[in-house]
């Protein structure tokens, strides 16, 4: 068995069995490396209950069973002993795949691309913000005061983000391009892009590193969305593309701007379902202060191929890298279920030909009301409460994800924006406890 030979020739102690629960958080169960054949070929039982959105107590067992293919070697920099990981899929004690499983989720509407002729690509822009630390508690004050693009001295992260990189390639990823972003403190990381299964793994394994790394040079990562009044929030601008036998399938060099009917058909189910799969792309109560205009954030349903402020750009590049990019999705996040949901409702777009309206290269910010109903704009969800309300109508949601994650997903978000709008804020005790 190739990964036993590889894990004994590395000396390997232990064994991180990986997954993620419906939020996105990651889980995993630390085997000796002796047990590395038992959980390759039976998997490893473990307690659900309190796993959020698994399980109940009455029917908690369930067995994580790794990918061989996700096997790899931590490095040093992660780990004080010799540890490797791997993914895993997540089974019922019978043998039948879990549906609470995220990357279950995600795995079925793959094989429905795969059905209509496509393979799903896609390469996510994850931002995040370096934050000090405070007799070792996370602040809101950013470790520097560099802009876009800024290197040191105004950038005195270089060397944080660099280690960050450095240590996800060892992790075999192909990190092309990193780089201050607009706000202090704040960070993105860009690798390549690859199949959406490959990718949503490493959307976890990034923000894992970045968290690690940063706590080595007492800083702390954080993917919130709006973790800073009044400065740009932290987005994953996600890139995707569909490939028919090796070949483009939104490319069509005679067609305007070079865009195939299967690509202004994905764009059309994106726009028409944007409202529905919001509460996944933006699924925090946080995620709605960064999506407010004036902040480089997405508002607007509309699509373009110059204009950033639409929900949908097309970059420049035609050819293989022709592609869309929705700008709405966050990266604090279930990448799974994110990836999952977005090509889902491109997938129904082509299934029943839905053309997007014309693209809007004005910008959007800069026009009124009467201006953008005339050009049949309309907004995205405003809050957390808005987006279920969407989500909670949608068949597509209810197909995509199915029962058990539609439904524990709804409650478990339901109750985090009773929580939220009921709460007394101190910037309402300071405006009104006074006045009222």
């Amino acid at each position: 068995m190739r990964i036993a030979e590889e894990a004994k020739n590395a000396k390997i102690e232990f064994i991180r069995l990986q997954f993620t629960d419906i939020l996105g958080t990651p889980k995993n169960i630390v085997i000796p490396a002796w047990r590395l054949g038992e959980a390759l070929t039976e998997g490893i039982p473990f307690d659900a209950s309190s796993i959020v959105g698994y399980a109940t107590i009455e029917e908690s067992d369930l067995v994580a069973k790794p990918d061989a293919s996700s096997f790899v070697v931590l490095p040093d920099s992660l780990e004080k002993r010799s540890t490797a990981r791997l993914n895993c899929d997540i089974f019922t004690p019978e043998g039948e795949r879990f549906i609470g499983d995220p990357k279950f989720v995600l795995e079925k509407v793959i094989d429905k691309a795969k059905a209509m002729g496509f393979d799903y690509n896609t390469g996510p822009e994850c931002e995040f913000f370096l934050l000090k630390m405070d007799d070792g508690r996370p602040t809101t004050i950013p470790n520097d005061r560099g802009g876009y693009f800024d290197l040191s001295p105004l950038d005195l992260a270089e060397n944080v983000r660099g280690d960050i990189c450095s240590t996800l390639q060892k992790l075999g990823f192909q990190v092309y391009t990193s780089h201050h972003e607009v706000a202090s403190g704040q960070h993105e990381i860009n690798f390549q892009y690859a199949d959406a299964i490959t990718t949503a793994d490493r959307v976890v394994t990034l923000r894992y590193v970045a968290k690690v790394v940063a706590l080595q040079n007492n800083l702390h990562a954080t993917f919130m969305p709006k973790p800073i009044f009044g400065v740009n929030g932290t987005g994953m601008h996600t890139h995707m593309s569909l490939f028919r036998n090796g070949d483009n399938a939104f490319l069509d060099e005679s067609a305007d701007h070079k865009l195939s009917g299967t690509m202004r058909h994905y764009i059309g189910g994106l726009l028409h379902y944007s409202k529905e799969i919001c509460a996944i792309l933006n699924s925090w109560v946080n995620s709605y202060k960064r999506l407010v205009p004036g902040f480089e954030a997405p508002t607007y349903i509309a699509w373009a191929t110059e204009n950033r402020s639409a929900l949908i750009r097309i970059p420049a590049k035609r050819g293989r890298g022709t592609r869309c990019e929705l700008r709405n999705p966050d990266p604090a996040g279930n990448p799974y279920l994110q990836f999952a949901v977005m090509l889902a409702a491109g997938l129904k777009g082509i299934e029943n030909k839905m053309d997007p309206p014309e693209p809007v290269e004005k910008d959007i910010y800069l026009l009124n009301q009467r201006e953008r109903e005339q050009l049949g704009v309309e907004t995205l969800p405003t809050n957390l409460g808005h987006a279920l309300s969407f989500m909670e109508k949608s068949e597509l949601m209810l197909e995509t994800l199915g029962p058990h994650i539609f439904n524990n997903f709804l409650y478990i978000k339901n109750e985090e924006w009773n929580e939220y709008r009921t709460q007394v804020t101190g910037w309402e005790l300071a405006r009104f406890l006074n006045r009222l």
